[in-house]
């Protein structure tokens, strides 16, 4: 019996989500799969990561089983845990110990947010063992050949408390994944939500010079999440500095006067 944890999601092999490739990830995500190489991905939030790992799951025609990090998930969580079920205690497997039966990508997303005695359970995954020891079943449980351990996380919002230690880090091939180049940005705003050509450069162009801030006081910048959102809106009819205030300016501060100097560079960006 395997119950599903708490917010961790499987997807079945299906066609590749739209994805344009930024510089090198395909190739290196490629053959690092090939190599039965763990992956780490870097990169801000709404950058893409999720939608990377997917589209790789997609293009290899792997099952994916994601993983939401969060502070209180434990080693446990990931591997699974005996449970009562019909007044018997049966094992139920955890969704990382799945992929590993499956021969899955197993994507951990914000994997620093994890406890830290759940990082270590990753290192004999991560490296040429490719092995989970499951105490409680008395066993060490060998992947499956297509099984591939992909984590991410945002090196904006890591402090000395939440970083990855560097004996974790050195077991994976890194991709940095940044905001697209303007050109793709537009491609995918247009694509992602059907908006025109102008009102997705336009939102390009405004997010570009949100990003120039970085360092008036924005813990995060526009990412191409919001653009997408804020292209959605618009083609629901709603008015452009309307839609562009509820997806990009509200999301991104909550401070008075934060808000007042992002809608005075919208004013500036007005067609």
């Amino acid at each position: 019996m395997s119950i599903p944890l708490h917010r961790a999601s499987e997807a079945a092999l299906s066609e590749a989500p739209y994805y344009l490739p930024q510089a090198h990830e395909e190739t290196v995500f490629d053959a690092a799969a090939g190599q039965r190489l763990a992956v780490l991905l870097k990169g801000p939030t709404g950058s893409g990561k999720t939608r990377f790992v997917e589209h790789m799951a997609a293009r290899l025609q792997r099952p994916l089983i994601t993983v939401a990090c969060h502070e209180d998930l434990s080693a446990s969580d990931l591997v699974g845990r005996h449970l009562l079920s019909a007044g018997e205690t049966v094992w139920s497997d955890g969704p990382l110990t799945r992929a590993m039966r499956q021969g899955a990508i197993c994507y951990l997303d914000e994997i620093v947010e994890a406890r830290q005695d759940t990082t270590v359970v990753l290192h004999a995954l991560s490296d040429h063992r490719r092995q989970l020891p499951i105490d409680r079943l008395g066993i060490t449980l060998d992947a499956a050949p297509g099984f591939m351990l992909v984590v991410s996380y945002n090196p904006g919002y890591q402090s000395v408390l939440k970083d990855m230690k560097p004996s974790t880090r050195q077991r994976f091939v890194a991709i940095e994944l940044g905001y697209p180049a303007r050109e793709l940005e537009q491609r995918i705003v247009a694509h992602e939500s059907g908006a025109s050509a102008a009102d997705a450069a336009y939102l390009v162009t405004l997010a570009q010079a949100i990003r120039r801030l970085s360092s008036s006081g924005l813990r995060e910048v526009a990412s191409t999440r919001l653009l997408v959102a804020a292209a959605r809106l618009l083609v629901a009819g709603v008015p452009r500095d309307i839609a562009v205030d509820a997806a990009i300016i509200q999301p991104l501060s909550d401070d008075p006067e934060m808000l007042g100097s992002l809608r005075q560079l919208l004013a500036q960006y007005a067609p």
